[in-house]
């Protein structure tokens, strides 16, 4: 007596990827043509963006003056603008708490003397507790030098990889510079709204390289070693995956910036915050454009 098949029953879980594919196939069904174009496009805005508004550098990049005042409810903008004043040069102020305390700091240029912001700060705040620290310009330029050969190290060390790993110039040539219009992005971003270049910003771009290479290899993958029928099936199956590692990792730093109190990694979360919105797009939209035109005129040529 034969046993009759019984398919199935479809999952939670079917359901929400079949509902996450069509909702995510208008990428698919996107010409690369345009895929290609629109990415690159944003990518040159961002670079005029760096040319006009490049951010400006951290003490800890350029060197300065930091007086740290504990105790202080005060409006930081107000504040900067008074002290700004009284002082003659442009200083810098944000407000910071703590488990067990608050305050506001201060930041000045090279040759402030940090004694004079603390006596003007004591006319209104006679009570608070001061510290102050300084950054000899020296230093902040050994910094800048060490920021950006770990950057370029980083960079070439993942570009060596990704080249050993596919061994084909196209979709290599693609993940590197899917990564390199990451940072530009972010970049552009932080110059936009005014966040400094800092040693926590940089640090925040190096992680940024990690997980663009990532998604960019889940793709590559997907698509140059694919086990679906067509590429568009491929394409769709790698993106359900990947925009749920983009959601959930948003969705983490953008509660890790909500809820921080300190600025640095307020710094750090909005900057890579940058970076992932600007990779989905480069990865799932320019990268996937590049490899469909380059596996459709593989599959012309008789290659594929």
């Amino acid at each position: 007596m034969s046993k009759s098949k019984t398919k199935a029953k479809p999952t939670a879980g079917d359901a929400v990827r079949a509902r996450k594919r069509k909702t995510l196939g208008f990428l698919a069904e996107m010409e690369y043509k345009k895929m290609i174009m629109c990415p690159l496009a944003v990518f040159l805005v961002a670079l005029l963006l760096l040319a006009v508004n490049f951010p400006t550098l951290g003490i800890d990049l350029q060197g300065g003056v930091v007086v740290t005042a504990y105790g202080i409810d005060a409006n930081p903008d107000e504040l900067a603008d008074t002290l700004s004043a009284q002082l003659g040069v442009d200083v810098r102020v944000e407000r910071f708490t703590s488990v067990d305390t608050s305050g506001i700091r201060v930041y000045a240029p090279v040759g402030t003397d940090p004694t004079e912001i603390i006596n003007l700060l004591k006319q209104d705040y006679p009570n608070a507790e001061y510290t102050h620290s300084e950054v000899q310009p020296t230093f902040g330029k050994i910094a800048q030098q060490q920021g950006i050969r770990a950057l370029a190290f980083a960079f070439l060390a993942m570009a060596v990889v990704v080249f050993l790993f596919f061994r084909n110039l196209a979709p290599s040539l693609t993940i590197i510079f899917s990564a390199l219009s990451d940072m530009v992005i972010a970049v552009a971003m932080m110059g936009l709204f005014g966040i400094q270049l800092t040693t926590a910003t940089i640090a925040a771009l190096l992680m940024l390289i990690g997980y663009t290479v990532d998604s960019n290899i889940l793709l590559t993958t997907k698509l140059l070693r694919r086990k679906e029928d067509t590429l568009d099936e491929a394409y769709l199956s790698a993106v359900s995956t990947g925009f749920t590692m983009s959601t959930t990792t948003l969705g983490a730093l953008l509660v890790l910036w909500i809820i921080s109190t300190s600025q640095t990694i307020d710094n750090i979360a909005i900057v890579l915050i940058f970076g992932l919105l600007a990779d989905f797009m480069n990865t799932w939209i320019l990268n996937a454009g590049v490899l469909k035109w380059y596996l459709s005129n593989s599959a012309r040529g008789g290659s594929k």
